[in-house]
């Protein structure tokens, strides 16, 4: 019988949850210089980016997530007081999804660490190829197609289009039923954090 849902699953194992199966997706790799401070804010780079600085991420829509384990343990950390959402793992620092700020902006890039962690399982789950994104942060050169990134992006606004017209982004373990509000209070980070992890991204990518 085949799986209804992909598994969702932090590090440690204290924070469980699932895809649906019937969602709709898109692979994206990102190589900005956010993803990457992102990603020596939480202090755990070896699993977040790849060589080139990149963070893959399947991207749908929030009402296709949900917590089974550990729901208590989802946390959000910002890198600006206007920034997207980071939702990560606070057991164990694995970072499990970005969103906007407004939940009825309903996407989720749900990153490769919760998913699986390596590209073979991605490829085996959700098949096809990451689109590579922001490439001009990237460590080392990385091909893009500037066509593959215009139909990535139209596919994920149009879904969000879509979900926002039919309501079906009231449905998000992201934020609070009923209200606008996060489902976890939003740590931003202060200006020596920032700076910080900004530094160390740039001291990657040399």
């Amino acid at each position: 019988m085949q799986n209804t849902y992909h598994k969702i699953q932090c590090q440690c194992g204290h924070l469980q949850g699932r895809l649906s199966a019937a969602a709709s997706v898109t692979r994206l790799s990102c190589h900005c210089k956010d993803c990457q401070a992102y990603a020596h804010a939480l202090d755990n780079v070896e699993r977040i980016l790849d060589d080139n600085g990149g963070t893959e991420v399947v991207t749908t829509l929030q009402q296709h997530v949900s917590f089974t384990k550990g729901a208590e343990h989802l946390a959000c950390l910002s890198l600006s007081d206007k920034g997207l959402l980071r939702w990560y793992a606070s057991c164990c620092n694995t970072p499990i999804g970005n969103t906007a700020r407004d939940p009825k902006m309903s996407f989720v890039a749900l990153a490769h660490s919760c998913l699986g962690d390596s590209p073979a399982a991605l490829d085996q789950q959700f098949g096809g190829q990451a689109v590579a994104t922001n490439t001009k942060h990237a460590r080392n050169e990385v091909p893009a197609s500037t066509l593959d990134g215009l139909f990535a992006t139209v596919r994920i606004v149009g879904s969000v289009i879509k979900a926002r017209a039919n309501g079906s982004w009231k449905n998000s373990p992201f934020f609070r039923p009923g209200t606008l509000k996060p489902a976890a209070s939003p740590r931003v980070l202060n200006s020596d954090e920032l700076s910080r992890a900004f530094k160390l991204g740039l001291a990657d990518a040399r």
